[in-house]
């Protein structure tokens, strides 16, 4: 199913996901709450269902014919996850139940290890608090140092003062690839260059950029991405952290228990391989197998389709939201992925999402866990539509319907 942006067929992709065809208080949904979790294809959910009709098992650990097919869907999902992001060894595809996790088993591990008094870890001012609060927690640890890169107005990121927070404290940089409030995609090629010039790994948050554009983790040269698997048209409970391999063999266990060893003793215990080293217990099988059919089903669409057309989207919903004069647009970067962060002069966001809600438009309110993000624009809160390839020009029609609503709502 690869198509143009002119050819893009979204009335054939709409049919593949069952939630679409839902009605909320009356109205057809209009689900523009794609940046908080996306909907599943029938694929998806199709597989789920199938595993656990016809192969449920446990992985890895048994040699009879159930675990043998559960263990191969498993490992085969992983191969699809290092095809997609183009990482060179399915080893360095770590199972993770999302972003957090990941970036929380980078600060456990490489932070603990490589980091202490004094040293310095740069993010930016976009960043979710899943990118925030691991590297808070660690340099309140290690008596080290969090350093913020500056964005202008605009949503986008002051290079030059990025450059200058560069030091010899610096021991890792870890920032966002597409902001989930701003929509902002960051130049993180320039980030990651100037970082690596200096010997600085760098740990990308992919959460939102992996479902929008294509991600290659060899070209970025990146160290780490981290992403999860649900907004990725995945099931939840299950994500991805990418690590060089070299990285990975010399960083101690995240968690302990079963799988993550060699051999066991009272007196010493013997640690396995990557990526088992990083996967105790049970992993998240059917969540794994799941992504791995989001993953083919992405890519029978396309994943520069997917973008181009929801560029087309986000240029269309940024036009017709211009034109309403309440409408303030928080985040206009010029590079930036399909997200429509707004405020109302004359409506609380809550109040806004409200209204939108009893039109059958579902969009996110509040500070999209962006809280130091939300401080630098002085709001408390903004109405978020973020979008997706099945979404339609039609749809941004109904939500600018939705917002006139409001607007005569508060006007009487």
């Amino acid at each position: 199913m690869t198509a143009s942006v002119n050819s893009f067929n979204v009335t054939r992709i709409r049919e593949d996901f069952p939630i679409l065809k839902e009605t909320v208080n009356g109205k057809p949904l209009v689900y523009l709450d794609n940046a908080a979790t996306s909907q599943k294809p029938q694929a998806v959910i199709d597989a789920l269902v199938n595993y656990y009709m016809t192969e449920n098992s446990n992985v890895h650990r048994g040699v009879h014919t159930l675990s043998q097919k559960a263990t191969d869907a498993y490992e085969g999902a992983r191969e699809k996850v290092r095809q997609f992001i183009n990482a060179e060894h399915d080893k360095e595809i770590i199972f993770v139940r999302g972003t957090t996790e990941g970036i929380n088993l980078v600060a456990q591990t490489y932070g603990r290890t490589h980091i202490g008094a004094g040293d310095e870890i740069i993010v930016t001012a976009m960043e979710h608090h899943s990118n925030i609060v691991p590297w808070q927690m660690l340099c309140e640890e290690k008596g080290a140092h969090l350093k913020v890169i500056p964005i202008n107005d605009d949503g986008e990121l002051l290079l030059d003062e990025y450059e200058k927070l560069l030091s010899p404290r610096t021991k890792l940089v870890s920032i966002v690839h597409q902001s989930n409030a701003l929509g902002t995609i960051n130049p993180v090629e320039q980030v990651i260059e100037l970082a690596h010039s200096r010997g600085i790994p760098v740990l990308l948050d992919g959460a939102q950029a992996v479902a929008h554009v294509p991600i290659d983790v060899t070209s970025l040269g990146c160290d780490f991405y981290a992403f999860s698997g649900h907004k990725l048209y995945g099931p939840t409970g299950v994500g991805v952290l990418y690590g060089r391999a070299e990285l990975l063999d010399a960083m101690p266990p995240y968690q302990g228990g079963g799988e993550m060893i060699r051999s066991v003793s009272f007196e010493k215990t013997l640690y396995n391989v990557i990526p088992n080293k990083f996967e105790a217990g049970t992993q998240n099988i059917a969540g794994s197998i799941g992504l791995g059919v989001a993953i083919d089903y992405v890519n029978s669409v396309g994943m520069n389709n997917i973008a181009a057309y929801e560029n087309e989207l986000l240029a269309y919903g940024t036009e017709r939201l211009s034109e309403i004069e309440p409408v303030r647009l928080i985040g206009t970067a010029r590079h930036k992925g399909s997200i429509l962060s707004f405020v109302m002069d004359t409506a609380h966001p809550h109040d806004v999402g409200t209204i939108l809600d009893a039109e059958g438009i579902a969009v996110r309110t509040g500070h999209h866990c962006a809280q130091p993000l939300m401080d630098r624009y002085g709001v408390p809160a903004t109405i978020r539509a973020s979008l997706a390839f099945y979404n339609t020009k039609e749809e941004i029609d109904t939500l600018v319907k939705g917002i006139d609503r409001v607007i005569e709502v508060f006007s009487r």
